[in-house]
């Protein structure tokens, strides 16, 4: 399917820095709960299922990427409200993308 540059400007996507981690005990597959700084745009929350490739000392301070205009999504007691985007990998967990310098928070993606 192909999409117009009008419906990629609808997607609000963000750099964000993670300032806490929790493990997710209610998910249905293993998951972390993020927190994360976006600047201007405030402080956000993710569920994220990254615990194959990170830790969460590992994540602590990372720069992500998010798309951060989706409407809250409520998995478990948890509510979503970003996000963070990833590729997977062969064996389909997620690698997450960040840039390769350190950027403000709440910097556009474009």
């Amino acid at each position: 399917m192909t999409i117009t540059w009008n419906d990629f400007e609808k997607i609000d996507i963000r750099t964000g820095t993670i300032i806490n981690v929790t493990d997710f005990a209610k998910a249905k597959k293993p998951a972390y709960q993020l927190t994360i700084d976006f600047g201007p745009l405030g402080i956000k929350k993710s569920s994220a299922q990254i615990t194959h490739h990170y830790s969460q000392a590992a994540l602590l301070n990372k720069q992500v990427v998010a798309i951060v205009n989706f409407p809250v999504k409520q998995i478990a007691n948890f509510f979503s409200e970003c996000l963070v985007l990833g590729v997977y990998d062969t064996d389909n967990n997620v690698i997450l993308l960040q840039p390769d310098s350190t950027v403000a928070n709440g910097q556009k993606i474009g």
